[in-house]
C-alpha cells in the first residue's frame, strides 16, 4: 500500500522553477490517517506476535495519535488505553472533552489523566510498572509512535520517493520518528529536510536516538529546520491561518494547523533558495 504524489501548481513555486509535489500520506489509511498507520501497523504486529491484547501509549489533550492508535486498535481487536497529560480533565464527562478524546474514546480507548509532573517520568521504570499495576500487561508504544518498530515502518515512505524524481523531501517533525524513518528509505542524492513543530525539545538528538534504535546508526541525508515552528508547538499566527485559508480555498486541501500547514508555509517561503533550488523536485509530507 503506498500513497499518491500529487502535483501542486502554484504561482510561487513556478516563480521559483521548483516542482512542488505533496506526498497524501492522509489518503494512505483514513480510518487511522496518514503516516500514523506506517509506526502504528508494526507495533499492531508485535503485539500481536507477543501474545498482548493491549496497546498502552501517550499523547496530550489534542493527541491525532492517541486518535489514531484507539481506530488502529479497535481495527485490529486489540484493546488501547491512552495515558494523557493533564490531570484537570479526569473529572470531566465523555461529552465535555474535546472532539479528539472523544473520538478515541468512541473507539474504545481507555483514558488516564495524569499530572504534568508524572507526564515527565512517564517512560521511567518505576512510572511503567504504575500503568502496568492500573492497566494490566500491554505492548507500550511511546508519544507518536516513534519507536524502533515505528521508525522501520515510516522507511517504506522513503522508498516509495527514491523511486520518484524527487531531489527533497520535507516533513514536519514532532518526535522524529517519520523523519528517521523516511530519510533512511531515499536513495543517495535525495536529501530530507524536517520542520520542527515544537521548541522544547532536540529533536535533531531524538531522530538521530531512533534511527540508532532501528538501525544502529544514522540513515540517510537529513536535517532539522527549527525556523518554522511558530512559537512552539500547538502556536499559531493570523498569517498562518491565512495561508491555511489561502490553500484550501486554491487547492481544496485543509491543512492540519500543527504540522503540515507550517511545513508548506515554510517550504513555499524558501522555495528557489536555502536549499530547495530552481531546477529540483520538492515533496511535502501531507501526514494527516
Amino acid at each position: 500500500m503506498s500513497s499518491p504524489l500529487q502535483q501542486i501548481d502554484d504561482l510561487r513555486a513556478r516563480r521559483a522553477g521548483v516542482r512542488l509535489l505533496l506526498k497524501r500520506d492522509d489518503l494512505l489509511h483514513p480510518p487511522v490517517s496518514g503516516t500514523k498507520w506506517r509506526k502504528l501497523r508494526p507495533n499492531l504486529d508485535h503485539a500481536r506476535a507477543d501474545g498482548h491484547d493491549t496497546l498502552l501509549t501517550f499523547g496530550g489533550a489534542y493527541s491525532n495519535h492517541l486518535r489514531a492508535t484507539a481506530a488502529a486498535g479497535r481495527e485490529a481487536g486489540l484493546r488501547t488505553v491512552g495515558i494523557v497529560r493533564g490531570d484537570e480533565l479526569r473529572d470531566r464527562e465523555l461529552n465535555e472533552l474535546n472532539p479528539v478524546l472523544r473520538a478515541a474514546a468512541d473507539d474504545g480507548m481507555e483514558l488516564d489523566f495524569i499530572s504534568r509532573s508524572a507526564w515527565r517520568s512517564r517512560m521511567e521504570p518505576d512510572s511503567l510498572r504504575e500503568w502496568e499495576r492500573r492497566h494490566g500487561r500491554a505492548l507500550v508504544v511511546p508519544e507518536g509512535g516513534s519507536n524502533a518498530a515505528g521508525v522501520r515502518g515510516c522507511v517504506s515512505l522513503g522508498e516509495e520517493l527514491a523511486t520518484a524524481d524527487v531531489q527533497v523531501a520535507a516533513c514536519a517533525v514532532g518526535t522524529g520518528g517519520m523523519l528517521a524513518g523516511l530519510a533512511a528509505g531515499l536513495s543517495d542524492g535525495q536529501r530530507a529536510v524536517g520542520f520542527a513543530a515544537l521548541t522544547h525539545a532536540d529533536l535533531a538528538s531524538e531522530t538521530l536516538a531512533l534511527q540508532r534504535a532501528a538501525f544502529g546508526g544514522r540513515r540517510g541525508a537529513w536535517r532539522i529546520d527549527t525556523t518554522a515552528a511558530f512559537g512552539g508547538y500547538g502556536r499559531r499566527t493570523p498569517e498562518l491561518d491565512a495561508f491555511r485559508a489561502e490553500f484550501a480555498e486554491r487547492h481544496s486541501i485543509a491543512l492540519d494547523p500543527t504540522y503540515e500547514a507550517k511545513v508548506l508555509f515554510a517550504v513555499l517561503e524558501r522555495l528557489g533558495s536555502d536549499g530547495f533550488p530552481a531546477g529540483s523536485t520538492v515533496a511535502v509530507v501531507i501526514a494527516g
